[in-house]
């Protein structure tokens, strides 16, 4: 056992670690994908050989590229380390690599003969990639020697100087240290490339062209190296092909359109969008964190590259000048008027397309399962489930691979809806009977607005419209999306998966008090309780919840137009027959106090997509007093027997009763 142990924790200790590497550095580059596209549309529209071309404007994109970008991308990597503190300092760092690096281009530039070419900038993104983090990591060590022994009254004092004086002394380290460091592998990746190119061998320029793009270092390659020679080719020849190694469009459209079609998550969603600008705008950037998610990609974009190139070389293709921004129209714009010289562009573009596809959604696919787990523990346990339950689950197996960065025990469990405050509530209310009753302790279930997941949470479960947003807020956490939360088949799996997690008892943690600001009889009372012997639909149900809800005094007028943009938003159908109306979150201030509005229609009210809904349970909270209620009457509607009894209810105060009851 132990050889076998052994055997098969090594290779995937080193693809997980690899896939670590890969994820953070995607997630300091994701968040700042917005300035990335905001310096491409400068760039697009306002330099020289851009759309509109306006020398004011155009003072713009230097800057931007060369201080803004990295000092983002490092304060992002700093922040995921040491929250502001670690962002504040690594930025501080990455300005002393910025700067370092240009002392040296500029001392080099000074020594060069006369006549002679200048060096360009260095973007420092792989210094802000490093440095950003680096510092913050120890700043944080630093920060833990002398935590809770500095005199109170100083702490302040301590924390402001302390990330001062060590901001300062990174930047230096920076500046003398990194900067040379990274300013050689420039140096060595835009040699390497020039030798390939004197020697013929232009299909392998694309093993270091592709990676350098994904790094950010595509602008020293293209600057620094393609257009000089190309420009000397184009000036005997008219045209070079040189121009179109690293202006391709087509290696980021194929990545694109294989995580449109094949990606997960946020990923996919964005992909599309991403993939018409990147195409047609000719911001290749928008693309690299794609790969830096999954660096095994990194096989898919240099063979749609190479392939481009093999193109191009068999139709000796080329371009006149640089194709900035390296969109299709600039690419075209910049053709020599050949009939084949546009036909071989045409095909090396959608070629280098299809194959980058074709591989990328093969590797897509080989992980849909999400074989970024890191937790071996966790993965264990759900093996472990899986092996008890004696079949497969494709939610277990969402949630061995949901495992990207969570490297602890479950013991937060968030709901999530859009307004947190009905749906949600009750999806919890249902899943902490569950524990109870499986046993399981030190577990913290609460609900949350999508809105305010603040990054604590364990594990998240969301109405699968809304998976995809509460991803986005809360990264490290593993995601489940139910269809109904009242009898969602994925409540079982997840108490078989944490019931085999929790291998040995735990201390429970004390469980979290739901507020009372106001007795609950005043949220239920008997006249907010109708039967109905016909049918409605999900309108006029919604309206006469909405009207209860005001003549109790507990909302606005305005609140019945919030609960139908709430449904259409995503449904509030819950299952067993049950919908709980509500307003969103903005809707808040409709919103004057606690009250619950429960009517039974014997017809049935459509609610849409099959559904119908024979209780409508509206909702309007403040202060969290309908919680206790709300939570009661989830637990009655996961129950069968329960919603049996409740249909079976001759008169509404007979109905009143049999809610208000399961308080008591």
């Amino acid at each position: 056992m132990s050889t076998q142990t052994a055997h098969s924790k090594t290779p995937g200790g080193i693809r997980v670690g690899v896939q670590k590497v890969g994820s953070f550095m995607s997630g300091m580059v994701m968040p700042n994908i917005p300035a990335l596209v905001a310096w491409g549309l400068f760039t697009a529209f306002f330099i020289e050989k851009g759309w509109t071309p306006n020398a004011d404007l155009s003072t713009i994109v230097g800057p931007m590229i060369h201080y803004l970008l990295p000092l983002l991308i490092a304060y992002t990597g700093g922040f995921m380390i040491h929250d502001k503190r670690g962002g504040v300092v690594g930025s501080i760092a990455t300005m002393g690599a910025i700067a370092g690096s240009d002392l040296l281009i500029s001392n080099a530039n000074a020594a060069l003969p006369a006549g002679a070419d200048s060096l360009g900038q260095i973007h420092m993104f792989l210094g802000a990639m490093i440095m950003g983090p680096l510092a913050a990591w120890i700043m944080k060590k630093l920060d833990g020697v002398w935590e809770g022994k500095v005199k109170a009254g100083f702490e302040m004092l301590v924390n402001m100087f302390s990330a001062g004086i060590f901001g300062f002394l990174a930047a230096v380290f920076a500046f003398y240290v990194l900067a040379p460091i990274v300013n050689s592998i420039t140096n060595v990746l835009s040699t390497g490339v020039a030798w390939l190119v004197e020697n013929s061998l232009l299909p392998l320029t694309s093993i270091l062209i592709e990676p350098a793009k994904v790094f950010f270092l595509n602008n020293a390659i293209n600057h620094g190296v393609l257009t000089p020679l190309g420009i000397a080719e184009a000036d005997t020849t008219g045209r070079s092909v040189l121009f179109l190694l690293e202006a391709n469009p087509g290696v980021g459209l194929g990545l694109l359109l294989a995580f449109t079609f094949f990606g997960v998550g946020a990923a996919k969603g964005s992909a599309p969008g991403a993939a018409i600008i990147q195409f047609f705008g000719g911001i290749h950037e928008v693309y690299f964190p794609y790969v830096l998610m999954k660096p095994m990609l990194l096989i898919a974009v240099v063979a749609g590259g190479m392939s481009g190139v093999a193109v191009n070389m068999i139709f000796d293709t080329g371009l006149r000048a640089p194709a900035a921004p390296g969109s299709i129209i600039a690419v075209y714009l910049q053709a020599t008027p050949e009939v084949m010289n546009y036909v071989g562009i045409t095909l090396a573009v959608f070629i280098s397309a299809a194959v980058t596809f074709v591989i990328a959604a093969i590797i897509l696919r080989a992980s849909r399962a999400r074989d970024l787990a890191a937790d071996d523990q966790f993965s264990a346990a759900v093996a472990r489930t899986q092996a008890n339950k004696g079949k497969g689950s494709s939610v277990l197996a969402g949630l061995a691979g949901a495992q990207t960065a969570l490297t602890k025990t479950i013991e937060r469990v968030v709901f999530a809806c859009d307004a947190g405050m009905g749906s949600s509530a009750m999806g919890a209310s249902v899943l902490r009977k569950k524990f109870a009753d499986a046993g399981l302790v030190g577990l913290n279930v609460t609900n949350k607005s999508i809105a305010n997941l603040d990054g604590t949470a364990d594990l998240v479960i969301t109405q699968s419209q809304l998976t995809d947003r509460a991803r986005q807020n809360e990264p490290s956490a593993m995601h489940v999306s139910v269809g109904a939360f009242m009898n969602a088949p994925e409540y079982d799996d997840i108490v078989d998966m944490l019931r085999a997690q929790q291998s040995g008892d735990t201390p429970a943690s004390p469980a979290e008090e739901v507020p009372d600001s106001a007795p609950a009889e005043n949220v239920l009372r008997p006249e907010y309780v109708r039967i109905h012997a016909g049918a409605a639909s999900r309108d006029e149900a919604i309206a006469e919840a909405a009207a209860i809800l005001e003549s109790a005094g507990a909302v606005t007028s305005a609140y019945a137009a919030a609960m139908v943009e709430r449904e259409n938003t995503v449904s509030t159908y819950m299952g067993n027959g049950l919908a709980i109306p509500h307003g969103t979150d903005a809707a808040k201030d409709a919103v004057l106090g606690s009250a619950l509005s429960v009517v039974r229609y014997d017809g049935g009210a459509d609610w849409g997509d099959g559904d119908t809904a024979t209780f409508v349970v509206g909702i309007a909270g403040k202060g969290g007093a309908h919680l206790e209620i709300l939570s009661a009457v989830a637990q009655q509607f996961s129950d069968d027997v329960a919603v049996a009894k409740l249909t079976a209810a001759k008169t509404p105060e007979e109905l009143y009763e049999l809610l208000s009851g399961t308080l008591n």
